[in-house]
């Protein structure tokens, strides 16, 4: 099989955006630009992928890491001669290479994999992905001869009346022959409107030598979407999004209202879970089978076990095991782990704790730097309080205990197993198993009292 290269364009300053972050960094369901590209051009069967990298380029390389090797634009001066800073990478080799731009993040293996076999199939040097738009604004015109053979590329602004008219677009993805395409990069010239040097310029070059030109159009033209702007990229981020929402229904997740449920690309959500409207699911979130994850649920970068449920709260970084359940309102803060068959309840905050099988913490309640064993009872309003001013300290409970309501237990401090904490009681020393702890002073009632006091 013809080895198949890679050119990915990273390197504009993406001005329009009139942000701080490198261009191609921004996200798209929870993912920079260019790793979507990245992730779908490696999927394509990629063997050697070069990123062109500028203004902000050791970001894009922490980024992407050894994914790809690296070349530098210094000057901006087109995409022509973007791709010719990586000459020194590619120049000579045999094979396939795809040019392929990294604020292009709706672009799908599928397509990338049928441009690559239809330039091969063709026998093409060069073949351009192109699409049919209903409104070609701001794009390059794909003009064809009356045989239907591919002529030139007009840019925009260089582009006649008639020409302008045309509605299928350039995409600014191509497939070249490798060897070709560096011996034509080094004959493009700048005459042009912008003083540039233009990559479609090459297809005139090869056409002018007799080569076959081809172009292979996408079947969705939404995945062309390049993204210059912050109105760009929320529309390239409403497609991910439904395009990402239907891949779970499909597979069996029910949505109650996908416009409203945003789930990040590297999801994973099991079948016949429910998930409401207004869920957020973001970066590596694994949610198992048969849960339901209730409205306004926010998860990230969490494990959810088998017949969860969530119910209008947040976790982070946290795992919940099978038939666990938590909410309404309540926070797992990250390093929160909740064995199987745990009750969290509304208003709960649980923080660094592991929670053992069958415990219960009911309400109003926090839980942080803690070890719990199996089948707690936590009373409401009960505060692990594990911060001296200084630094934090653990508590442990042990299996079979039951701490009463509005109990504050002082880290650092160890309650064993079958212990009954007294409601109302501070902690602040070891309990012995198989003890009931008193921690509070006692109830002094002061007679006639209401009859000393004075009032108005």
């Amino acid at each position: 099989m013809t080895q198949r290269f890679a050119v990915v364009l990273a390197a504009g300053q993406g001005t329009r955006m009139k942000s701080k972050l490198y261009k191609v960094l921004h996200p798209v369901a929870g993912k920079p630009m260019v790793g979507h590209v990245v992730d779908q051009v490696e999927a394509a069967g990629a063997d050697k992928i070069v990123s062109i990298v500028g203004v902000g380029a050791e970001k894009v390389q922490e980024y992407l890491g050894d994914r790809s090797e690296y070349a530098l634009q210094e000057k901006q001066l087109g995409t022509g001669h973007a791709v010719l800073q990586a000459e020194s990478l590619l120049s000579g080799k045999e094979g396939t290479v795809l040019v392929i731009c990294g604020d292009t993040p709706l672009l799908t293996a599928e397509t990338l994999t049928g441009l690559f076999d239809y330039h091969q199939n063709q026998g093409a040097k060069a073949t351009i992905l192109t699409a049919h738009a209903e409104d070609p604004t701001g794009y390059g015109r794909v003009i064809r001869s009356e045989s239907g053979a591919v002529e030139k590329i007009v840019e925009q602004k260089d582009a006649s009346p008639v020409e302008a008219a045309v509605q299928e677009i350039n995409t600014g993805t191509y497939c070249f022959d490798n060897k070709l395409l560096f011996e034509a990069l080094n004959e493009v010239g700048n005459d042009n409107a912008q003083g540039e040097y233009y990559l479609p310029d090459v297809i005139e070059i090869l056409k002018n030598k007799g080569e076959i030109v081809g172009a292979y159009q996408m079947e969705h033209e939404a995945e062309s979407l390049g993204v210059n702007d912050r109105v760009a990229l929320a529309e390239a981020t409403r497609l991910m999004r439904a395009r990402i929402n239907e891949k779970h229904m499909r597979n069996g997740v029910t949505f109650m209202d996908p416009q409203s449920t945003y789930i990040d690309s590297e999801v994973v959500i099991g079948s016949d879970t429910v998930v409401e409207a207004g869920v957020v699911l973001k970066g590596k979130t694994v949610i198992g089978e048969d849960c339901f994850i209730g409205a306004n649920s926010e998860i990230s970068n969490s494990k959810i076990g088998d017949r969860v449920r969530v119910v209008s709260s947040n976790i982070e970084d946290s795992v919940m095991e099978e038939d666990s359940n938590v909410g309404p309102y309540s926070h797992l803060r990250p390093n929160s782990n909740i064995g199987k068959s745990v009750h969290i309840g509304n208003f709960v905050e649980v923080k660094n704790a592991n929670i053992g099988e069958d415990t219960k913490v009911g309400h109003l309640t926090y839980v942080g730097d803690a070890d719990l064993g199996k089948n707690i009872n936590i009373g409401c309003g009960t505060v692990f309080v594990n911060y001296d001013g200084a630094k934090k300290h653990r508590v442990t409970i042990g299996d079979n205990s039951f701490i009463g309501c509005n109990a504050n237990l002082i880290a650092p401090v160890t309650v064993e197993e079958n212990v009954y904490v007294a409601a109302g009681s501070t902690i602040t020393d070891d309990v012995p198993s198989e003890s009931l702890a008193i921690a509070r002073a006692k109830q002094v009632n002061k007679l006639d009292y209401y009859k000393k006091m004075p009032r108005k």
